[in-house]
């Protein structure tokens, strides 16, 4: 009986993260460092909403609950998108919670217990940072005439056309409203 073990033969070493583009190395740059800080503001928003979401009190619980979790998927469904466009272009993107930290501008909240109304100002807030850093990099990439991520458009839509979704969403992640509720945010 032949022995099916082979020995292990070492590949070659891998070669670096080349992605052809014909943007610049200063381009590719600066729009990765734009791409990335929307990248981990998202991550950091979508915690924070969850965190809310997990926390919220009061007499408005359960709409404040479904409203905080569906905010929080319709964040987190942007987050691929923004760094397989940063890959797209030959940059890097995020690596860890610690690299998510060093690149957010979004400042965390740790409290024990913050009032619903306070949750929801605050992250209005931080919506509103995050929209006003999605118009920077789509002004960054128009000025390349590159096409920006759908993450940064006015659909906000990651999902593709046709996708299904809940009984109470609509194709692309929208409500019945035909609104995405992270796009109805920060929609640029």
């Amino acid at each position: 009986m032949p022995n099916k073990v082979r020995k292990f033969e070492p590949r070659r070493p891998a070669a670096r993260l080349d992605t052809p583009t014909d943007l610049s190395d200063a381009a590719v740059r600066e729009i990765s460092k734009a791409l990335n800080r929307i990248l981990a503001d998202a991550f950091a928003l979508y915690l924070k909403t969850k965190n809310f979401h997990w926390h919220v009190s009061g007499p408005h619980f359960r709409d404040y609950h479904l409203l905080l979790d569906e905010q929080a998927e319709q964040i987190f469904g942007t987050t691929d998108e923004l760094a397989e466009r940063v890959r797209k272009i030959g940059g890097l993107t995020l690596r860890s919670i610690g690299d998510i930290a060093k690149h957010q501008s979004i400042r965390d909240n740790n409290e024990d217990f913050v009032e619903p109304v306070e949750m929801l100002r605050e992250l209005m807030n931080d919506n509103k940072a995050v929209a006003k850093a999605m118009r920077e990099a789509h002004e960054l990439c128009a000025s390349t005439r590159m096409p920006p991520p759908r993450a940064c458009s006015r659909s906000g839509s990651t999902k593709p056309s046709g996708a299904s979704g809940s009984s109470t969403k609509r194709a692309g992640g929208r409500n019945r409203a035909g609104i995405s509720p992270f796009a109805a945010t920060v929609a640029v």
